[in-house]
Parts: C-alpha cells; sequence; structure tokens
C-alpha cells in the first residue's frame, strides 16, 4: 500500500467544510512514490489525462525538499472514501502546516485559504508561531535561507492582518538578514 500525501489547499478541502476550486492535486514525493509509482500516477492522473479533464483536477507530484514545512510535519490519516482504496492511504498535511507552507508564496488564492481558515477558528496564534520557527529553523540551514526575510515579512502579514495579533520576533541567523 502505498501512502499519498496531500498538502495545498487539496489538504485544507480534505479535513475541513472548506470548498474551493484548484486545478491541481499536490502529492508530497516521499520514499514510497518511486519513479514507477510515480510514473503511473502521472499517467493516471497527470495534466491533460482524461481522469484529469474529467474532474478538472490533475495530480501534480513535489519534490519533499521543496516545501516550507516545520521540522517535523503533522500528517492526518485520511479515510473517508467510498468506495475504500485498496492500493493507497491517504494522508493530509495538517492545517496549521498548509498555512505555514503557504508563507513563502503567498499569492492571492493562498491569502484566500489562509484567511479562510481563520475565519474558522482552525489557526491558533501560538501554535502557529510555534510551528513557523520550527519551519524557519529547517530552511535556515537550507540553500533557501536567502528567502527567510520575506517569508517572515509575510508571516507577520497574516499575523497582523489576519490573526489580528502583535507581529512575533523571529530570530534568523546573520547571514540571511537577521540581526
Amino acid at each position: 500500500m502505498v501512502t499519498l500525501r496531500r498538502l495545498g489547499s487539496t489538504a485544507l478541502i480534505l479535513q475541513t467544510d472548506y470548498a474551493r476550486g484548484t486545478k491541481d492535486g499536490d502529492i508530497l514525493e516521499t520514499d514510497e512514490i518511486t519513479p514507477a509509482v510515480s510514473a503511473a500516477l502521472l499517467a493516471l492522473g497527470g495534466k491533460g489525462t482524461a481522469l484529469a479533464q474529467r474532474h478538472n483536477l490533475y495530480v501534480e507530484i513535489l519534490g519533499a525538499a521543496f516545501p516550507f514545512f516545520p521540522e517535523a510535519p503533522l500528517w492526518h490519516p485520511l479515510a473517508r472514501f467510498d468506495p475504500p482504496l485498496i492500493h493507497f492511504r491517504v494522508e493530509v498535511l495538517d492545517v496549521l502546516d498548509v498555512v505555514i507552507a503557504k508563507l513563502p508564496r503567498l499569492h492571492g488564492t493562498d491569502q484566500k485559504d489562509i484567511a479562510e481558515m481563520v475565519r474558522r477558528g482552525l489557526i491558533d496564534p501560538q501554535r502557529l508561531l510555534e510551528r513557523f520557527r520550527s519551519a524557519v529553523g529547517r530552511w535556515a540551514m537550507d540553500a533557501r535561507a536567502d528567502e527567510l526575510p520575506r517569508v517572515v515579512r509575510n508571516f507577520h502579514r497574516v499575523q497582523r492582518g489576519e490573526l489580528l495579533v502583535d507581529e512575533s520576533e523571529i530570530d534568523l541567523p546573520a547571514w540571511v538578514g537577521g540581526e
């Protein structure tokens, strides 16, 4: 059985009452998603396939190093399929971790997704801060560390604009623009 780890807006849709249109269903690349499994998934439901056209949703596989995640991302099993899945197990990224993963980009749809999670009472500001600091620590040692000042600014926008709390101090190493 292969575990499909769903992230992005698809993860929000699958674990909350949130509904919005999306064109791609992101799956995180894992050790179980071998090149053969990846090729089979994309051949079945990738962009341009009959299945994707029928449902207006295609499968996209994201590299494991790509997302802005806390040190230990939280995954929740999803078991509500009718008929039940036989060859796959589906896990969805925790709502807080989805919000954190959206911070580097923070486009219009990302902002809307975050606002809707806040409106539903699913974002505890203190817990979000803890998870965010963990993600910053993970990326501080990464080749993308120079992106962290922008990500922190985006986090502060969410704190001020959506959560209506004061900006938190986020320590960054000096080599990435920290004090």
